[in-house]
């Protein structure tokens, strides 16, 4: 299986005028062509500024990349010329849905005009050539009488069909990468498991690469492969689906995972919650950043931070601990 995308070392910084935000601290990961790599972890763990790093979205300044490459096909995105980015990999190669479609979408243009301008800007394709397309593309994603609703402005779709929406003018182009930063997030349970159920449809239909960026681990089970788990801008576990589910190695996992939901417990046992706050990123990271919610953690932890290393074939961690008997390693 050939490796459509490579982040490696990836560091990403924000100058503020409190003092330097450690954002992402050194992560490296891969997407495989056609897989699906699901991010997952708490709001303000750096999911979604290592994917706008990656495609250089972020306003620099503030924000500034350190170091790292990027690597999709081959082309290190990070040295790229803007203008070859902005032409030939943005929208073309890699589509991107935002977090949130009512502030994403341009409230003053129709959903039409939004959808044929990259398919004119990306494919050269006429007005008659683009609309045809904006036609089919958001059929394609469940909007009933698609020629009409071009017309209408986003404030006249509900909130799944925002979504939709946004889904359509991602894929217009045929990218080869998608990149879905918590697109569910906004939406009641029934509508977030329609989109769901859509992405893997097109991504089944169309081969399409994935990464879906997300803190529910609920909605992982059935989409993704592979699983990232970041914290304070480090990957602190990876593997695949079945053993992250099976076999947690992380404290944070394991967190995240009880916190969960479930049908099969009684209504009078409370849902269990992850002690503390995230860490303030203003301040340099020293040792391990989870040390002070975790309740297996002891002196070292507080001390040096673990690097991400393997304790199984396809599964990493990065933890001075094992899980299973609470000891040292």
């Amino acid at each position: 299986m050939s490796v459509i995308l490579e982040v490696k070392d990836l560091v990403t910084r924000f100058d503020t005028p409190e003092g330097t935000v450690y954002a992402v601290n050194g992560v490296s990961f891969h997407l495989n062509e056609g897989e699906t790599l699901a991010v997952v972890g708490e709001s303000g763990c750096g999911k979604s500024v290592t994917m706008m790093s990656i495609l250089r979205l972020l306003p620099m300044p503030p924000a500034k990349i350190l170091s790292g490459s990027a690597k999709y096909r081959g082309q290190d995105l990070l040295q790229l010329p803007e203008d070859v980015l902005e032409h030939n990999i943005r929208g073309r190669e890699i589509g991107i849905v935002f977090q949130d479609p009512m502030t994403s979408l341009n409230p003053v243009l129709s959903i039409g005009y939004q959808i044929t301008e990259s398919l004119k800007y990306h494919l050269n394709m006429n007005e008659q050539q683009a609309r045809q397309r904006a036609i089919e593309m958001l059929e394609r994603v469940g909007i009933s009488d698609p020629a009409r609703r071009l017309s209408d402005y986003p404030h006249q779709f509900s909130g799944g069909m925002r979504q939709r929406a946004m889904i359509a003018m991602a894929l217009a182009c045929a990218p080869s990468l998608l990149i879905a930063d918590e697109p569910t997030t906004a939406l009641d349970v029934t509508i977030q498991a329609q989109i769901v159920e859509l992405m893997i449809h097109l991504r089944e239909q169309a081969n399409l690469s994935l990464i879906w960026i997300t803190h529910d681990l609920g909605v992982v089970a059935g989409l993704a492969e592979r699983v990232l788990v970041m914290y304070a801008g480090y990957i602190v576990e990876e593997a695949s689906v079945d053993e992250l589910y099976d076999h947690p190695a992380h404290p944070y996992t394991l967190a995240l995972l009880a916190a969960l939901p479930r049908i099969d417990k009684r209504r009078s046992q409370r849902l269990k919650s992850i002690p503390g706050a995230p860490p303030n990123l203003l301040v340099k990271p020293h040792g391990c950043p989870f040390a002070p919610r975790c309740e297996l953690a002891f002196d070292r932890c507080h001390i040096e931070n673990p690097p991400l290393g393997a304790i199984a074939a396809g599964h990493s961690s990065a933890c001075w601990v094992d899980v299973n008997t609470g000891r040292p390693q």
